[in-house]
């Protein structure tokens, strides 16, 4: 989906990309540039919280693109990615034109009112296919390691042609191929075949001096020094082994609820009072309160 309006270097691209709150390090600006040139999708895998799902938010926003998002999940069906048809829509239309060929004593014509039934209007476009047909676009594919064999087979498809066939209508195809993001927080491994397709980044969480960036930038008015503070906690924590490790979210989350508490230092009785903004599961609670002297340092 190159064109002369987008960025024209992978610095240029750091540079839109920050404009709009997200502050990319030089490889992973480096391969959403090459996935824009090359028209490749880019394939983002890394532990949950490291900015894969807020990427594409991103550079939606910096190609001023329309964001389509497609959650994958386990049993999730090509049918469920692609289109389906308005039962409802289609059932009330038949009835109209039996309705409309009874009054007027005539015979239906079977072929004519199948291909009146098989309308475009009647057709439920669902991400895939909304992301062929909208330009220009960012598909989001997130989580695609939690779908199945048979629907990678059918993503591996639809971006190698970047063009689907409705038996009913006939093909569509991208005047525009969607720059296309696929995420994955590696929960299982995905197919080879997938991934040869795609432009391969893997996303880890940002040191201590990015992740201060990231909080002054996305929560104007937070002071450098509760920024580092919080940022520093948090990449202590993660190197606890809990449950679930804090994303750069769940950082936000903290800095913005300290901050609501009135806090310009991270005390521990400040840390204590608002874990649940940063931690999810009772036990990494647990483990994090009795080490906070420690995390704090």
């Amino acid at each position: 989906m190159a064109d002369e309006s987008e960025p024209g270097s992978p610095a240029e691209l750091a540079k839109a990309l920050e404009s709009t709150g997200y502050l990319a390090d030089d490889g992973t600006a480096t391969a959403a540039y090459l996935a824009l040139r090359m028209t490749r999708p880019l394939f983002c895998e890394g532990e949950p919280g490291t900015g894969k799902t807020a990427l594409a938010k991103a550079l939606a926003e910096v190609l001023g693109a329309e964001l389509i998002r497609l959650q994958c999940y386990e049993g999730i069906d090509a049918s469920q990615a692609l289109y389906d048809w308005d039962f409802p829509r289609q059932l009330l239309h038949l009835r109209v034109v039996e309705a409309t060929a009874s009054a007027a004593r005539e015979t239906l014509d079977a072929e004519a009112v199948g291909a009146s039934l098989y309308h475009p209007r009647f057709l439920i476009a669902r991400p895939v296919l909304r992301a062929l047909r909208t330009s220009p676009s960012v598909l989001l594919v997130d989580e695609v390691d939690r779908a199945d064999d048979e629907f990678e087979a059918f993503l591996l498809e639809v971006l190698t042609e970047h063009a689907v066939t409705i038996p009913e209508i006939g093909e569509v195809r991208a005047v525009r191929p969607p720059l296309v993001v696929l995420t994955s927080n590696r929960t299982r491994e995905v197919h080879d075949a997938l991934k040869r397709r795609c432009l391969y980044l893997w996303l880890d969480h940002p040191d201590v001096a990015r992740e201060t960036a990231i909080l002054r930038v996305r929560l104007p008015g937070l002071s450098a020094r509760l920024a580092g503070q919080v940022a520093s906690a948090v990449a202590k924590m993660r190197r606890l082994e809990l449950l679930k490790p804090p994303g750069v979210a769940e950082s936000l989350d903290w800095a913005r609820a300290l901050r609501l508490l009135g806090a310009d230092v991270l005390s521990v009785e400040a840390a204590a009072a608002s874990l649940g903004a940063l931690l999810k599961y009772r036990e990494d609670a647990d483990r994090v309160r009795a080490t906070l002297d420690t995390v704090l340092a």
